[in-house]
Parts: C-alpha cells; structure tokens; sequence
C-alpha cells in the first residue's frame, strides 16, 4: 500500500490531493493551513476536500512543531507530498517518509524558485511557465525534477489566469508520473544550477506604479498584481487610484494608428493617465500607451466620466517629479 501525509493548500492542493486518490494512493493525513480572514479567499479548500473523503485534516500554525511531526509520524507515511504549502518541511519530516518527499512548484524550475513564483513570471514578461514535481532537500526549491509541464502566458493574461493553468499544468505533471514514481521506476533528473533565480514575497505596497517606467512594465505590473491580488496603485489629490486591468494598445510608442486613441493634448507627452475618444488611457514613460479596461477611485469604479469630472482630460506624474507626486 502507498500510504502518504500530505501537506496542500490553493487550488493546485486540491487538484493534486484529488490526483494522489484517483492513482489508489492512501493519503493517511492531510496538513493543511487555517484560512486567513483578512486575506481573499478565491481559491478551493484542501480541508473540505480532505473531509468530504474522510481524511483526518490538521491545521498547524507551525508544520515543523513537536506536535505535527508525532501526527505525522504516527501514519508511517511512505511518501510525503506538499503542493502550494505556504511553509519549508523541516529535515525530520522529509526522513519520516523512506520512499521520497516530494513538492509541486509553481515555475520551470530552476527558475523563479521562493515565493509567488506566478506572479513574478508575469511582472518579468515572461512568455511562459510551468509546474514542476521535484524532490524535497532542505535549500528550498533544489531538489532533482521528476515531471514539468509548461503552459503559455499570453501578453494580457493576468497572474490568476495563468495561476488557473499552472494548477491544470501541476495535475497534468503529476498525473503522468505518479505510476512511475509509485512503482520506483521514476529518474530524478538534477536542477542546471547556472539556471537558478529566487524570489522572495510580495506585499501590497509592491504594487505602487513607478511612473518612470516605460508602459510595457507598467502593464506587467498591473497584470501580475490585478484582483485576486491587491491590484497597482497610483495617488493623486490625496486620494488612492487602483489600476485593475490594462490592455496594450497595438502601436509603437509615440505612434498613432488612424482611429485608435491618441494622447490627449494638455498631457504635454508626460506619464500618467489620461482621457481621449471616451477612453481611460495610461501612458508609460516611453510615451506607450495602455487602454485601462478597470480601475478604481478610493475603492469605487472609476471610469472614463468620473475621472474626467475628478481630474479632467489629464494626470501626469512628470519624471523630474517624486515618485507619486502628480502634476
């Protein structure tokens, strides 16, 4: 019997504990996190899956303690497997399991190992990522790769659209290589070292646009943080602009197509934000322009009639200004 301890969380837990059951593998218990009220809860719930299967759930504030090793060790679990678990499993827990302990990452390792690895692909432009079942060491992140999947990002995808595939990518990985890894058959091929970059956490305030930043980088930044997330913030008369969604307008920077939006002409060519044709439009400091499909004003939808009313035809956040200091 494959008996394993599972520590899961988010939507890829969910699909990745409900692989794990459909291969026969007996999942003793389920280590999973207490929800936070102050944070968005768009995600599934590993513990109510767990339950609805009758899988005894524990939810430990700290993994690594006393008491969640003796829980552990109590299942004998042969496997050990954390997807989306938001702590590092202490060296003790990885020997409890003889058979290997294994963790689903969120990127094409090594790349973009650490946190949030989704968010931070789509902030860098990248054009694609990936999930990756690797072996579980204790630098995080390093250990040899079993199974990956890529999936494409596309120029507008937010990072919850591309989290969505990158949790399809996480069940397609472990779906083909669970009969493999379970009969030992599977190789574990070592991570390209030269290859590596880390990434820490990201906290709401990362989200405040720098306006000297051409628009190509400022429609990343939107998009890898746009709803779930906190969302890219601007501030202007002491009141808060959240930028929710942006589009990239198909013409050079400082080029206009005949019938698309132009810059209006009391923006004098400065960053920042501004109406024409009825539109919201964001301009980088490149002069490329973004249409804002969304954006909010103190925490209310604001589009192009009430920032006109608010602001007029333009807010510009010159270069020679402080950053977040309007003009």
């Amino acid at each position: 019997m494959n008996r394993a301890v599972v520590f899961a969380y988010h939507d890829v837990g969910v699909r990745c504990l409900k692989v794990l059951l459909a291969h026969g593998v007996d999942v003793g218990l389920v280590v999973t996190h207490q929800d936070n009220p102050a944070e968005t809860l768009w995600f599934a719930s590993v513990a109510q899956t767990a339950r609805e299967r009758g899988i005894p759930v524990i939810t430990p504030d700290d993994a690594n303690d006393d008491a969640t090793f003796a829980a552990v060790a109590a299942c004998r679990p042969q496997w050990l497997f954390s997807f989306y678990f938001r702590q590092m499993l202490a060296t003790r827990l990885l020997a409890l399991a003889p058979r290997g302990a294994w963790n689903m990452h969120g990127s094409l390792l090594p790349r973009y190992r650490g946190r949030v690895p989704v968010n931070w692909a789509v902030l860098h432009g990248e054009t694609r990522t990936g999930a990756t079942l690797h072996e579980m060491q204790a630098k995080p992140d390093r250990g040899g790769i079993v199974a990956q999947q890529a999936v494409p990002i596309l120029p507008d995808d937010t990072a919850a659209e591309v989290f969505a595939k990158v949790t399809v990518a996480a069940e397609m990985a472990l779906d083909a290589c669970l009969p493999d890894l379970l009969a030992g058959r599977a190789v574990a091929r070592e991570q390209d070292q030269r290859q590596a970059s880390y990434f820490g956490g990201r906290k709401p305030e990362d989200g405040r646009i720098d306006w000297t930043q051409p628009a190509a980088r400022i429609h990343n930044l939107v998009r890898a943080v746009a709803p779930p997330y906190p969302g890219a913030f601007t501030e202007a008369q002491g009141a808060r602009i959240r930028v929710l969604r942006t589009l990239r307008q198909q013409t050079p920077a400082g080029a206009t197509a005949p019938g698309e939006a132009r810059p209006a002409p009391d923006s004098a060519g400065a960053p920042g934000l501004l109406i024409d044709d009825g539109h919201l439009l964001l301009r980088g400091a490149d002069g490329g322009l973004l249409r804002v499909l969304a954006a909010e004003l103190d925490g209310e939808p604001l589009g192009p009639d009430e920032f006109e009313r608010r602001f007029g035809r333009s807010l510009c956040f010159p270069l020679t200004a402080e950053r977040g200091s309007p003009s």
